[in-house]
């Protein structure tokens, strides 16, 4: 269902999966976190919550703030669910550190609006 428990709420959850990422790899770089496997798949389960969250934004939500790219976010998620052996953790770590910044400040400012 939907917007069921609310689009603010899903979009807490995000933030609340953002922050989660920021702390498991706040004293990382990319070495420390290729090598690091619980650090890796805790990430990606978040980053996999994002996604979820995403996905469960009515339309409404997401045609209203189109600056936020919920397409990619969702589309994310399949890929590291369905594609787990194939996850490329070059391109975790970019999203990590170039991406979730972004969209954290986006979720932020749709969450003032809301």
């Amino acid at each position: 269902m939907r917007g069921s428990i609310g689009d603010k709420q899903r979009l807490l959850h995000i933030i609340d999966a953002i922050a989660a990422v920021e702390e498991y790899v706040k004293d990382a770089d990319p070495g420390i976190f290729n090598k690091n496997s619980m650090m890796r798949f805790a990430t990606i389960k978040q980053i996999e919550i994002i996604g979820e969250a995403a996905n469960h934004i009515t339309t409404e939500t997401k045609d209203k703030f189109t600056g936020i790219s919920w397409v990619q976010i969702i589309g994310m998620r399949h890929i590291l669910v369905h594609e787990y052996f194939g996850i490329d953790t070059d391109v975790i770590w970019e999203v990590i550190t170039q991406y979730l910044p972004e969209l954290k400040l986006s979720i932020e400012s749709v969450i003032e609006k809301i």
